[in-house]
């Protein structure tokens, strides 16, 4: 690649990444459903045919957003695993992670869910998010097989990459609790922190080789 073509293809990055920041910006402040191409560009200080040009519409636009959360998910998880030496404690700290991650970035964790949403009613997978979310959920399977490796984890809790998907559908239905239905579980005398935490107990019990370790 020439110097000009690749300082162009750097300028083309830099602005689409420029249309990506003003987008996250506007979700963070009034949330997706009140995000417009138009709102957009005017944030980024951008026409909005020019938006058009990188984006083909607003769906596309959280896709490149979704990218962003799935990447940065990864690494959370990969940091939260990398300060425990147990396969079992790195589990525990990556759902701990995932819960953090919602409470920090909670737009991000709504453009998760809003892709994962999309898949399930049957909307193809963009490719580069898909490879993103595979990439989180090897984390997870990561740490499940080091577990065993290392002894901390069951031998007979089955499939590896099935237990990954019941450990996120678990951790994510308490978030979504969390955020949606605090008031009522408040209501039984259960607050989130406590839920959270006596919930993160449980799984380990669960997954303990040894479960008073």
């Amino acid at each position: 690649m020439s110097y000009l073509a690749e300082r162009r293809e750097e300028e083309k990055e830099r602005r689409r990444a420029e249309m990506v920041d003003a987008a996250e910006e506007l979700y963070a402040e009034v949330g997706w459903d009140d995000v417009t191409m138009e709102r957009v560009a005017k944030m980024a200080r951008l026409s909005r045919a020019l938006i058009y040009v990188y984006f083909r519409d607003k769906n596309d636009l959280l896709h490149a957003i979704t990218e962003r959360s799935l990447l940065e998910l990864r690494e959370r998880f990969v940091a939260a695993a990398a300060a425990h030496p147990l396969g079992l404690d790195q589990v525990q700290a990556i759902g701990r992670a995932y819960v953090l991650f919602q409470q920090e970035k909670p737009y991000r964790f709504d453009a998760c869910s809003r892709f994962h949403a999309h898949q399930a009613a049957g909307q193809p997978a963009e490719d580069a998010c898909a490879a993103a979310g595979d990439a989180v959920m090897t984390e997870i399977v990561k740490a499940l097989l080091q577990g065993q490796a290392d002894g901390s984890i069951r031998k007979d809790i089955g499939n590896p990459a099935q237990v990954c998907v019941m450990l996120w559908a678990f951790t994510h239905g308490l978030i979504q609790i969390g955020i949606n239905k605090s008031q009522e579980i408040a209501r039984q005398g259960v607050e989130v922190p406590q839920l959270m935490e006596g919930s993160f107990v449980m799984l380990r019990y669960m997954l303990a080789a040894n479960p008073r370790s």
